[in-house]
């Protein structure tokens, strides 16, 4: 199946549990149990009349971003012994002590016609100080949820000390209809599921999108010619390029290069599929492996200089990584079972993967050099996945089991926990997470 071909799968890094320490409040990562920080987050402060409902969204979503992430927990407002009536008073850090609140978030909120100003402010409680110093945004109301993901990825930096992902999106195939009769489009969305908007129309079967680095363009592949294409779509006004191939060759599996400048990906000519790198601005192409084996999923380190790939030259399905320039590639899986569709973390360390095995799928990842090797799911199907900015959180796709099968993304720490669903209507498959938005 031309799905798996493509080959979209398993992402995750490897890092303990994390717990907090003596001092200055932050989140470490350890091997031990995994106890999240409480906080407190007071309603927002309302300075007008016309801010008073987004203020309460914006706490409640700055709130949810941080609990999301399993390495939060909230205290809920019926536990408060004080409250916050004013963005400049002083805090009360004794009131918070009492109920365990490790930090406390503090912000108001002010609308003007159809601006829209957010201050928040960072806490650590036991210490009785500020942790930071205060930020302000400022954007317009229909904006509001991106104000509110970047006041939780400062919150999120500034105790975990990584960066944040909340303010970032995802491009994906939204699916629907049954398995024998499956409509595919491609859609964006904010990380949380939110906001998604279609980039395509069902008309042909789209697979594999892939946000450039700076997030502004999407490759993807299409079937609209009858064989897989590669297309380049600007996300912003949807203006779309494809890769020129010869008659009866088959390209898919792109990913941009570091630069956004080229893509590498897989062609597919006479029965042999080879990793080739192609010059968007020029079209012309460099083949970077030749084998009569079956070479695809390429994916290239953050400095740019390896390529992490898939093939089939040992008799089954194997990773391997070679230089960026193509040449000798070294194996790096070597359990049992067969491994497929890897993905370089963003932080450098890690490989994640697909790894079929005794009938089931898992997500998992490894060391560059293919030790540590680690599963983090398993189920029917897990496939498609994708790393979020920091390094952090893999999404992924998940599928049910027979004719009526679904698709649905999850996304899971990448210490193993907090596997959980993204709440995205319908069916959605091949998720690709972008870079935090400017």
């Amino acid at each position: 199946m031309m799905k798996r071909l493509l080959t979209l799968l398993v992402a995750l890094m490897l890092a303990g549990p994390v717990t907090a320490q003596n001092g200055p409040l932050r989140l470490t990562i350890t091997d031990g149990v995994i106890e999240p920080i409480t906080f407190a987050a007071p309603t927002f402060q309302a300075e007008n009349a016309e801010a008073t409902q987004v203020a309460n969204d914006l706490n409640r979503l700055v709130a949810q971003d941080l609990s999301g992430t399993g390495l939060f927990r909230e205290i809920p407002a019926n536990a408060f012994i004080s409250q916050v009536s004013s963005f400049s008073q002083p805090v009360q850090f004794a009131d918070w002590r009492a109920i365990n609140a490790q930090a406390l978030v503090v912000g108001a909120v002010a609308v003007n016609g159809d601006q829209l100003t957010v201050k928040f402010r960072l806490y650590d409680v036991f210490s009785g100080q500020e942790l930071g110093g205060g930020l302000q945004f400022a954007g317009t109301t229909a904006g509001w949820r991106r104000m509110g993901h970047k006041v939780a990825d400062a919150v999120y930096s500034r105790v975990t000390g990584e960066g944040g992902y909340f303010d970032s999106r995802v491009v994906y195939v939204a699916e629907s209809g049954p398995k024998d009769n499956r409509q595919m489009r491609l859609a964006i969305m904010d990380f949380d599921g939110a906001n998604v908007q279609y980039l395509t129309d069902s008309s042909t079967i789209v697979l594999a999108p892939r946000f450039s680095p700076n997030g502004d363009r999407v490759l993807y592949t299409s079937f609209e010619s009858g064989f897989p294409r590669i297309n380049v779509l600007n996300v912003a006004n949807v203006g779309r390029q494809q890769l020129q191939t010869a008659p009866g060759e088959m390209a898919f599996s792109p990913r941009f290069s570091r630069d956004g400048g080229s893509v590498i990906y897989s062609l597919s000519n006479g029965g042999n599929t080879d990793i080739f790198r192609s010059d968007l601005s020029t079209g012309q192409y460099t083949r970077l492996t030749s084998a009569p084996s079956i070479e695809t999923a390429p994916s290239l380190s953050p400095d740019g200089s390896q390529i992490v790939f898939e093939s089939d030259r040992s008799g089954t399905q194997q990773l391997y990584i070679m230089s960026a320039n193509g040449g000798e590639a070294r194996r790096i899986s070597f359990g049992e079972g067969r491994y497929g569709t890897p993905v370089w973390s963003p932080r450098g360390d890690l490989v994640a993967f697909t790894k079929q095995h005794a009938g089931r799928f898992h997500i998992g990842v490894m060391r560059t050099d293919g030790s540590e090797e680690r599963l983090l799911t398993a189920s029917f199907l897990d496939e498609g996945p994708t790393w979020s900015p920091n390094g952090r959180v893999i999404m992924f796709s998940r599928e049910t089991q027979g004719e009526s099968g679904t698709t649905s993304l999850y996304s899971v720490d990448i210490s193993g926990r907090n596997l959980k669903a993204v709440p995205v209507q319908g069916g959605a498959s091949d998720p690709s997470w972008g870079p935090l938005q400017p």
